[in-house]
């Protein structure tokens, strides 16, 4: 029998299929066009241009809408183009051709009315606040008045509005560093332009954006990638600012006469007849407030959603001015914002992202990098002699973004993966890349790379390694292993190597090491595989008896209330059996807590499955005892679930991270418990480690913590605020629909009064829910900034005071660093950590100042020392108040 016949309700041949989709899929001509002007310059840009420019011209019947289209598509997303679309647009602008196919109502070109119509799209960028494509749209701009297809005068016009919102009242960082940077830009590839038209107005640019950036000092030492705690000065070797580097390098071009590194495919063409042509004149724009600006203004601004607070943007640079380009130049600025906004754009798909920057060279200026081995000598002479390598400028770019403090602009491991695809691509020319890129920043580890940056450098280091079969020459660092145990090299190590057993297995981890780094003196691989560690498994210990009769319960899926009944029991029996005396609660419930973990750790749906089963007992455990009678939830009984938790995966910090999420997501436990239990207990699980933990003192490990219950806190706030908001608007339409309906109407000459629309309980219930959790966020930011302060300027009554937190903060101490022992390291991450504390928290700690700062700080009213100087001077900045 052939399967190969038409269709008569048997079965059909694959090839049927793929025909009827090959159909379906049918693109007008109008969509060709678009399509078309969107993949300019795929091939040779130069050469296609005057190609696409004749199809737009012979296309019948013009869509303007969709030429315009286009165009906003090729601009906001594919900003490497952007001259060439200037250059097209130029060439449209030539005489119409002669049936007059391309002439408007009015007598203007077909460019002309292409811009006309791409103006209102840019206008209403402005009103909804779409920066980046606002600031895409005035670079095409910018190249268009450099063309003189746009008038100087209104160009200028238009920088100006953006500069203007620099001068606003409480403007927000984020705000007046996008409207700065708009202007900037402009300015940069325009300004030869403007400059002929006002001489003055690239000086008055300039200095408008120099009064603000001086405004913003304080912000920018609070997030430099360096930290010298003991300086309070803003310029940092193998870093730059963003905003920074955007007024030296126009400075630079104002002094050479605005001569840019932009290419500029359009100078080549002839001038438009001025008797013909009249410039476009761009019409005035007026930069709308930010909306979250309004919504501070209602009286509900308690219940505004807090906007993510924005600080100046440090780079790190990984190489020299030989090898990469130097942002503060006019030609490094120009690749550094066409390879961020790609990175930026193109996070969508990151196969296409990496595809695209390895072909950026053919759109800048000839001799910007080095021709690629083997490749053809070029016909012509480059205009420029940089020969930058493109593979490690790609590296420090992506790398630079994905450690902008305190955090990127896109997802962490979007910068990770994209680098893994830049690799597979082109693994001969990226890999030695990547290998430089990680050494230098292991060797900026000894100067004082902050901390978050070290976390990422970790995640990022096992993340690559993990794509790559774990191929490394850890034989480098073999040295290192004689510095203090504590100190950031060593740290590295130790979580890089802990991140690839996550991503892989304890035993071929062990196999990519060398043999010097397996000893337990080396501090490199954990004791063990990770896995858990059940206190009461071996006979021989204590209380083995007592726990095996719990887990025969959860064994045999025993009701919640059996557990709780037989743990009164069992608690009798350990009273009377006891003969040192000891908290018999409190050895109950880790005893309980930590069967019920041996029961869910053989997987993540074993764990849920536990809690969600025995949610009854955990929160009569939680609540202070262990019978059905207790009280409400008991600080002392949460430490002690908290404890069990900690010890029982003590050779697994993840699923501690994980455990305690649990708990708090099925609120056994508050954030504000896995605050104080990280700063107070976290020493207590491990005394074995005691070498790598010092009580007061936190670690990427603790900061990981400590993480997840401030954003649960924060989380949980947001969720209720969005269901307040949704229930306030659905009462308000109630409310007016019953007021439209029947209120205030004259029938037969009597007034019918308003009938009274009754109280909505949902939204009581909301209202007293997000009461609560804000309360419940207040604790735990208020208890997170009291352990630092406890940390770092400890009183003399203090059980484990670290008498270095104040001993480090000196030049001369941080100039001794090659000597510091493990107490000064373990302060110095501490310091780091409260840092970051205040800059990633700062608009919720913000909106408690006045109490956090009497609670935490009136106990140092007149004194004065390094450390409560340096503690109050990072505090002040986060809450703006520097």
């Amino acid at each position: 029998m052939s399967y190969n016949r038409h269709y008569r309700g048997g079965r059909r041949n694959y090839r049927d299929d793929e025909d009827d989709r090959r159909r379906d899929v049918v693109e007008s001509p109008q969509e060709r066009l678009k399509n078309a002007i969107i993949k300019l310059g795929e091939v040779d840009p130069l050469q296609e241009i005057s190609a696409v420019e004749t199809r737009i011209r012979e296309m019948a019947p013009l869509d303007i809408y969709n030429l315009s289209e286009s165009f906003h598509i090729g601009v906001t997303e594919q900003p490497y183009k952007i001259p060439f679309y200037a250059a097209l647009l130029r060439l449209l602008h030539n005489n119409p051709s002669e049936d007059g196919a391309s002439i408007g109502v009015d007598g203007s070109s077909l460019g002309k009315q292409i811009l006309e119509e791409f103006w209102k799209g840019f206008q209403a960028y402005v009103d909804k606040l779409m920066w980046r494509e606002t600031r895409l749209c005035i670079r095409f701009f910018a190249h268009l008045t450099s063309a003189l297809l746009i008038s100087g005068e209104t160009f200028a016009a238009l920088l100006r509005s953006f500069t203007a919102v620099l001068d606003e009242f409480g403007v927000s960082h984020g705000r007046a560093k996008r409207a700065a940077l708009c202007a900037a830009e402009g300015l940069m590839i325009a300004g030869a332009v403007l400059t002929s038209t006002a001489p003055t107005f690239p000086s008055e640019i300039i200095a408008s954006i120099q009064t603000y950036a001086e405004t913003t000092i304080s912000g920018k030492w609070i997030v430099q990638p360096m930290v010298l705690l003991h300086s309070p000065a803003v310029t940092v070797e193998n870093a730059d600012e963003l905003l920074a580097t955007a007024l030296t390098t126009l400075k630079a071009l104002e002094s050479s006469g605005f001569e840019g590194p932009f290419p500029r495919p359009y100078s080549e063409y002839p001038p438009l007849d001025t008797s013909l042509f009249t410039p476009f004149g761009l019409p005035l724009v007026l930069v709308p407030p930010e909306v979250i600006e309004l919504e501070v203004l209602s009286s509900e601004a308690e219940e505004s959603e807090i906007k993510r607070e924005e600080w100046p943007e440090y780079f790190l640079r990984l190489f020299g001015d030989d090898v990469t380009p130097d942002p503060n130049t006019p030609a490094g600025y120009a690749v550094r914002i066409d390879l961020l906004a790609m990175i930026d754009i193109f996070e969508v798909n990151r196969k296409e992202a990496a595809r695209l920057l390895l072909e950026y060279p053919k759109w800048v200026v000839p001799g910007t990098f080095k021709p690629k081995p083997g490749a053809p000598p070029p016909e012509l002479e480059p205009l420029v002699n940089y020969n930058w390598q493109l593979e490690s400028t790609l590296l420090e770019i992506m790398l630079g973004a994905s450690l902008v403090l305190p955090q990127s602009s896109q997802a962490q491991i979007y910068y990770d993966s994209l680098i893994t695809e830049v690799c597979k691509i082109s693994p001969s020319t990226v890999g030695p890349a990547v290998g430089k890129s990680i050494r230098r920043l292991y060797s900026s580890l000894t100067d004082g790379l902050d901390v978050e940056i070290e976390r990422r450098f970790s995640e990022w280091f096992a993340i690559h390694m993990s794509n790559f079969n774990f191929q490394w020459v850890w034989k480098e660092w073999i040295p290192d292993l004689q510095l203090a145990i504590q100190h950031p090299k060593r740290t590295f190590m130790r979580t890089a190597v802990e991140y690839e057993i996550r991503l892989s297995y304890y035993d071929r981890i062990v196999k990519s090491l060398p043999e010097a780094m397996h000893t337990p003196e080396a501090y490199v691989l954990p004791k063990q595989a990770p896995g858990p560690d059940f206190m009461y498994d071996d006979s021989s210990k204590p209380h083995h008896d007592a726990a095996q009769s719990i887990l025969n319960l959860f064994r045999g899926r025993a009701k919640a209330e059996d557990v709780i009944y037989h743990l009164d029991t069992l608690r009798n029996t350990l009273e009377s059996d006891l003969s040192e005396p000891e908290n018999v609660d409190s050895l109950v419930r880790i005893i309980s807590t930590q069967s019920l973990l041996h029961i869910g750790s053989r997987s993540f749906s074993h764990l849920l499955n536990a809690i969600e089963r025995y949610l009854p007992l955990l929160r009569t455990l939680a609540s202070g005892g262990v019978t059905a009678s207790a009280g409400a939830g008991n600080p002392e009984a949460k430490a002690d679930i908290l404890n069990a938790a900690a010890l029982f995966w003590k050779y697994n910090s993840q699923m501690v991270a994980i455990v305690f999420d649990k708990l708090m997501q099925y609120q056994i436990v508050d954030p504000t418990d896995v605050v104080s239990w990280t700063f107070l207990h976290v020493s207590e699980v491990d005394e074995s480690e005691a070498d790598l933990k010092a009580p007061l003192n936190l670690s990427a490990f603790e900061w990981n913590l400590l993480k997840g219950a401030l954003d649960k806190a924060i989380g949980r706030v947001n969720i209720a605020r969005r269901k307040l908001a949704l229930l306030r608007k659905e009462d308000d339409d109630n409310r007016a629909r019953a007021k439209a309906s029947g209120g205030n109407m004259d029938i037969e000459g009597e007034t019918k009064l308003d009938e009274p629309v009754l109280e909505n309980p949902a939204l009581a219930v909301a209202l007293k829910a997000f009461s609560s959790l804000t309360r419940e966020q207040k604790a735990a930011l208020s208890r997170t900034l009291e352990g630092f302060v406890s940390c770092l300027a400890p009183s003399p009554t203090s059980l484990h005071p670290n008498p270095k937190a104040r001993g480090i903060l000196s030049e001369n101490s941080w100039h001794n660093r090659a000597n510091w022992g493990k107490e000064e390291w373990n302060a110095w991450e501490t310091w780091g950590w409260y840092r970051h504390f205040c800059r990633a928290y700062s608009p919720y700690l913000r909106n408690y100042a006045a109490t956090f700062t009497a609670v935490s700080f009136a106990r140092f009213e007149g004194q004065s020392d390094p450390a409560t100087d340096l503690l109050q001077k990072i505090w002040d900045i986060s809450i703006g108040q520097e």
